[in-house]
């Protein structure tokens, strides 16, 4: 029966291997080319309208007691982002692709602004009241069902997400939560599990709008001291930046970079830092919408700016951070070590000792903080398949499970499953936000036509007949919402 079981292993591993290559080396191209396609429909709106993102969230005050803050829901999408990727995905990208990677996760993110944007702003449109009247819910499933009339392909989507983001990111996050404690203070791995469901538990118990204020505390303390250190170890080394910067920049466009030659038609540089800077951001992948459609806005290009500003904060803020600790310490190529191990490294070389304590506790708050933003996600789409009591009671029993199991396992194969489970998500979403970019456009061209005449956008679909048949609720009609000045 072991043989058996081993053997049953096997092929299921080489499966799901074969699915994640096939995926992914075709996803990558796609996110890239849905996010250019985007850019140039929305005219380069990242660039033209990124003061009016950062506008957004300052205003964007919440009037309803019931629902999440616009900056709650920032928060709470920039929690998921920001994790492990950030700094030991960098490293990665770095030393595959050498330092041009990091050009190119630059303009990665940039591009992918503009997919941000759009899935945020449907998901907003698309959201629906709960049943208790208390806040929103919504992202992709909703509006796949709602705005194309498919449910079958929106409880596709919600069960590759729950699958995903809710039970094997959360149990590889926990994974690395318990590996960087032991490793810096070692502390036993199975009271860490343990004390981990304790402090998960009343989070993920109070819903997404506890989810949200917690996020909202944890993710600009976290951001800022990394981008402190950061800022310390640049001016330290203030006189070496210019040639970091000539190189990320000579490196891109160096065929031969890190010594990887061309790629599929790409240069190494160039395909790391693609792939990296997709894994961190999101952008386009159908995640960060079930956050943007909690929030409680005026208008719903208003979310859309503002997780588009998310994009620019994950990749061009917090992973710059990583690399320029990185190239400006020498750790790439160190012998036995990577990932987050080369910036743990490079930390402690600009700054002493004390920096291997300092990035266990920072990755100890990006895991921590990523475990209750993927549960946020999971539950909108748990809502969204069965939406009772008992199901989302033992739906929630099931995340502390995982997070338990992958504090103290192995999780080698659950994180393949969770990363063709991913792709298939991203693949469903791309298509649909591409279908319905008309739908974005007009949401774009109404928000900035009341800019433009000095008005404080306030979506109207009653100015839509045809639109407001899809979206089948009065949340938008003015008169008849919660929203306001």
């Amino acid at each position: 029966m072991s043989e058996l079981s081993n053997n049953l292993l096997t092929i299921l591993t080489q499966i799901v291997n074969t699915l994640n290559n096939y995926l992914w080396s075709s996803l990558v191209y796609i996110l890239l080319a849905v996010g250019i396609y985007f850019t140039i429909r929305t005219r380069f709106l990242q660039i033209r309208l990124f003061k009016q993102s950062i506008r957004r969230m300052v205003v964007g005050k919440r009037v309803s007691t019931h629902a999440i803050s616009p900056f709650q829901a920032f928060a709470t999408g920039l929690a998921s982002r920001v994790g492990t990727g950030n700094v030991a995905g960098v490293a990665i990208a770095i030393s595959l692709g050498g330092a041009g990677a990091v050009f190119w996760m630059w303009v990665t993110a940039l591009i992918g602004m503009s997919s941000a944007f759009v899935e945020s702003s449907l998901a907003q449109l698309y959201k629906i009241k709960n049943p208790d009247g208390r806040g929103y819910r919504g992202g992709p499933a909703y509006y796949i069902t709602q705005g194309l009339g498919m449910r079958w392909l929106g409880v596709a989507f919600a069960v590759s997400l729950i699958l995903a983001f809710g039970f094997v990111f959360n149990s590889v996050q926990a994974n690395t939560i318990t590996a960087v404690t032991s490793k810096a203070w070692d502390w036993n791995i199975e009271y860490v599990a343990v004390g981990l469901v304790i402090l998960t538990a009343p989070i993920i118990f109070g819903g997404i709008k506890r989810v949200a204020k917690v996020a909202e505390k944890i993710v600009p303390i976290m951001a800022l001291a990394y981008l402190l250190i950061a800022v310390y170890i640049i001016i330290a080394n203030f006189g070496e930046v210019p040639v970091v910067f000539g190189k990320i920049f000579e490196d891109a466009f160096n065929f031969s970079a890190a010594g990887g030659g061309v790629v599929g038609g790409l240069t190494a540089a160039m395909l790391n830092g693609i792939k990296r800077g997709l894994f961190s951001n999101e952008a386009g992948m159908g995640s960060a919408p079930n956050a943007a459609a909690a929030s409680d806005a005026w208008h719903p290009a208003n979310q859309g700016l503002i997780q588009m500003l998310g994009v620019f904060v994950d990749t061009i803020v917090v992973c710059s951070c990583t690399a320029f600790i990185i190239l400006l310490s020498g750790a790439i190529g160190t012998e036995g070590i990577d990932g987050a191990q080369i910036t743990q490294l490079a930390i402690q070389h600009s700054v002493g000792d004390w920096g291997g304590s300092f990035l266990a506790i920072l990755l100890f708050f990006f895991c921590f903080s990523s475990i209750i933003g993927n549960y946020a996600y999971a539950e909108s789409n748990m809502q969204f398949i069965k939406n009772s009591p008992i199901t989302l009671t033992i739906f929630r029993i099931i995340v502390l499970f995982m997070v338990y199991f992958g504090s103290v396992q192995k999780v080698g194969l659950v994180w393949d499953m969770a990363d063709a489970s991913m792709a298939i998500m991203a693949v469903i979403n791309l298509i649909v936000i591409v279908i319905m970019a008309p739908t974005a456009i007009l949401l774009l061209k109404d928000f900035e036509e009341q800019v433009k005449e000095h008005h404080s956008p306030e979506f109207d679909i009653s100015k839509y007949p045809e639109l407001h048949k899809k979206v089948g609720s009065d949340v938008w009609v003015k008169g008849k919402t919660e929203h306001g000045f």
